[in-house]
């Protein structure tokens, strides 16, 4: 499982890349082999305002389905078009294909998120 050390996750398996006020979303590498081999990304509109705790789309993978959950409020700026047509790129590299980016409505929510030695610990209670 591989986790990187500049990320912060969350306790549903997404991670949150922050440039400035902005954070690109996306799910785990713990949680793409979790799911198996990804076969559909549902992805959100463009424009919502959406909570963290939210959904924010769904992945779908041969074994099932799984709710994405916003780890930070905010507005969606962009969706990773590419998913649509290829969504096992989230199996090749889960932290190089984001799902979301968003502009952040409060920063301080990071703070209720796990670094990565967190997230580390984290999942080895999961297993």
């Amino acid at each position: 499982m591989e986790v990187k050390k500049d990320l912060f996750y969350s306790n549903d398996h997404e991670w949150v890349r922050v440039e400035g006020e902005k954070a690109y979303i996306g799910i785990t590498d713990y949680a793409q082999h979790s799911l198996g081999e990804i076969v559909y990304v549902e992805l959100p509109e463009v424009d919502n305002e959406l909570n963290a705790g939210e959904v924010f789309g769904v992945i779908e993978s041969v074994k099932a389905a799984s709710d994405s959950y916003l780890p930070v409020s905010g507005k969606v700026l962009e969706v990773n078009e590419e998913l649509s047509d290829s969504p096992q790129l989230i199996n090749e590299d889960p932290y190089a294909s984001w799902v979301v980016l968003i502009e952040m409505s409060d920063k301080s929510e990071l703070d209720n998120l796990m670094n990565a030695q967190e997230y580390e610990e984290f999942c080895s209670k999961e297993d």
